[in-house]
């Protein structure tokens, strides 16, 4: 009698502990579904990220890796008791706030980051601390939902040419390298940012990490064996590059650009993430069948947890829903500009009609005005104005973004190289068919600042929008082709006759 009590007693208890756990994952089910639906719209900007962009793909994966390493510790998940932790508020909260600042500054990165983070936190909050550590990397795993590492394209193009020239000299093909660009006797390459590996090496900071913590233990191993999955794809790239001109050397560049899309975009990769995986393979050392981790030392209770789980869904809800309403008090924020505006007279120049070599048009989406002039001195020396003017900043309607400025995305003009910048402007030289050069140097005006730099744009924005300062936003950009005169020169004599950046962006903004 005594032990078929004790027998029931357990399977009383053990249903109980069944009936906590549906209770937290629905609770936790719904809060996730909200949120997916209060952010909908950045939640159609990551599927469309990673279905289009090419650099993103792998973020597809990513989603049901989480689900299976969850799915591996199911067993010892079981045994460990899930509760509502009111502190996990405060990730929730902080998330929130990370979207609400890539909102105000218009930086997409944190906006991702921020529902990513919010997800996070409602499982802290709504599971409590036990379970989270239980689930601790499937957790940070989820980060690599969020779209990063684009700013890793212009020095894995540099590295690309660094291992690509060499390579060249020593196989003895003559070769004219001119920043990105790269001429052959019978070929002209350019070194792109879909070429420079970056989407590669993205991909294997995912890649590296899963087989980290599934095949390893030591904590030295899990980092060399990250190391070697970022530095070897690296060095492959610039190998691919190589063989992609020197086959074009060899045979055509037709034959050796269709063979390159293939080896990349379907052998490579593999082959590369197989041979990482055999560098490793010899020094695994975790048991498959030893569990994740030990569920008896996940039993405490810890100080702040809730009696009342729905209560803790409902107010971090609650606690987003108020970001929400203030990232749309920011947003509302506007300045009044001129109902047009018009090209600048410049003192010493006349304005004469554009270029017919190679068109060229920035690309500033969203701009409440937009004017572009081209200037001559008469002299030969011949300049373009681009004035972009916006009354405040968001999603959609932004200073500097992807695929922005002097470039469009997909343009028929290619980056050669960054130049030094000219009066505080940054400044690049590009090409495009025909062949054309020009030199285009761009500055900024967000507040009371002129700058260059498209980061410190997004920090002046974000501090116009959380402070409430002046919201309009100017883009002032001067470029001349290449000629028979050196473009900085007639950019400089031009520089020299216009008013200075911040009085012209003032004027064109209607704030003299």
């Amino acid at each position: 009698m005594t032990a078929t009590t004790a027998e029931i007693r357990f399977a009383a208890d053990g249903a109980t502990f069944d009936a906590r756990w549906r209770r937290h994952a629905a609770l936790l089910a719904g809060v996730w579904a909200a949120l997916l639906l209060l952010f909908h719209r950045d939640v159609g900007d990551l599927a469309t990220i990673y279905w289009t962009n090419t650099t993103f793909g792998h973020c597809l994966f990513v989603a049901p890796v989480v689900g299976w390493l969850v799915w591996q510790r199911r067993e010892e998940l079981a045994k460990v008791p899930p509760a509502a932790w009111w502190p996990g508020l405060v990730a929730v909260a902080g998330g929130a706030f990370v979207w609400l600042i890539g909102d105000a500054a218009g930086v997409a990165l944190f906006r991702h980051l921020g529902l990513v983070v919010m997800l996070q936190g409602a499982v802290v909050a709504l599971l409590g601390p036990n379970v989270v550590r239980a689930l601790l990397f499937p957790l940070a795993y989820m980060l690599f939902l969020v779209p990063f590492g684009e700013a890793l394209e212009k020095p894995l193009q540099d590295l690309t040419v660094a291992i690509l020239v060499p390579l060249l000299d020593l196989f003895g093909v003559p070769a004219h390298v001119d920043g990105v660009l790269i001429t052959t006797p019978n070929g002209y390459f350019e070194v792109a940012e879909a070429c420079s590996g970056a989407k590669f090496v993205i991909a294997m900071i995912a890649y590296g990490a899963l087989v980290a913590n599934v095949c390893y233990v030591s904590w030295t191993r899990r980092a060399a064996f990250i190391a070697v999955a970022l530095i070897v794809p690296m060095i492959a790239n610039g190998v691919r590059a190589f063989g992609t001109v020197y086959a074009a050397y060899l045979t055509s560049v037709e034959a050796a650009t269709g063979y390159d899309h293939i080896v990349y975009g379907w052998v490579f990769f593999g082959v590369v993430m197989a041979g990482v995986l055999a560098i490793g393979w010899k020094w695994f050392d975790r048991d498959p069948d030893a569990p994740w981790f030990d569920a008896a030392k996940l039993q405490a209770r810890w100080p702040g947890t809730a009696q009342v789980p729905a209560v803790v869904a409902l107010t971090s809800l609650c606690a987003v829903s108020l970001f929400m309403a203030w990232a749309g008090v920011i947003a509302a924020r506007a300045d009044t500009l001129p109902a047009r505006i018009a090209a600048p007279q410049i003192a010493g120049w006349t304005q004469v009609p554009l270029s017919t070599r190679a068109a060229w048009t920035p690309n500033f989406p969203g701009a409440d005005h937009f004017v572009m002039t081209r200037y001559s001195d008469g002299m030969g020396a011949q300049v373009d104005l681009v004035l972009a003017v916006y009354s405040s900043q968001r999603e959609g309607k932004e200073l500097v973004g992807f695929g922005q400025g002097a470039i469009r995305e997909n343009d028929s003009w290619v980056r050669i190289e960054d130049l030094p910048t000219l009066e505080g402007g940054s400044a690049m030289r590009m090409t495009a068919p025909g062949p054309v050069e020009r030199e285009v140097v761009s500055w900024y005006r967000v507040g009371d600042v002129v700058t260059g730099s498209p980061s410190r744009v997004k920090a002046e924005t974000l501090k116009a929008k959380m402070l409430g300062g002046r919201q309009r936003a100017v883009a002032v950009m001067v470029s001349a082709e290449k000629t028979d005169l050196p473009t900085r020169a007639a950019i400089k004599r031009f520089l020299g006759a216009m008013p200075p950046v911040a009085a012209l962006a003032d004027r064109a903004a209607g704030s003299q």
